[in-house]
């Protein structure tokens, strides 16, 4: 089973993931489902007068790639579309599939080129100690920075063991 290992003094901690995680929904799945269920027991909490949610998504981002190929094997060209929520990737996905006009401009025929696709997500997080810290998601990574006490990276570890895609 893969590690979290600390990587500087400041506490951060990354576990390189076995396998990428499989698709952008199974990736927006794994960061819905902390934000329903909050796994890591994060309590709200208020700055400058403002109230938070125990755990908040703070930025995401997902990338596709098409290719244009010319051919068997023969690229003609890519393109690419970076954008804020799984709702948005899987339009600008289809459009850029279904775009007919592009293809003739590339002269190839679309394809996507899901293992060039990548995923992020960093969240904010409040232990019940009072620590903020953050935790991203990549498609093939978690990092887990910010944190002091050892324990909040013990219950993230404990969690992410139990999820098949982390391990």
């Amino acid at each position: 089973m893969a590690e979290f290992v600390l990587t500087s003094v400041n506490k951060t901690a990354v576990r390189k993931l076995d396998a990428p995680i499989a698709d952008a929904a199974a990736f927006s799945g794994i960061i819905e489902s902390i934000l329903a269920d909050n796994p890591w027991d994060c309590t709200p909490w208020e700055g400058v007068g403002v109230a938070h949610d125990g755990v908040e998504k703070v930025r995401e981002a997902y990338t596709t790639r098409i290719e244009y190929e010319h051919g068997p094997g023969r690229t003609a060209g890519t393109a690419s579309a970076r954008t804020s929520s799984l709702e948005r990737f899987t339009a600008a996905r289809t459009t850029l599939l279904d775009n007919t006009v592009l293809e003739s401009a590339l002269g190839g025929r679309a394809g996507a080129d899901p293992a060039r696709e990548t995923y992020a997500c960093r969240l904010r997080c409040h232990d019940a100690n009072g620590e903020i810290y953050s935790v991203a998601f990549t498609r093939t990574s978690v990092r887990v920075s910010g944190f002091e006490d050892i324990e909040i990276l013990r219950g993230i570890e404990a969690w992410a063991d139990d999820v098949p895609a982390l391990a």
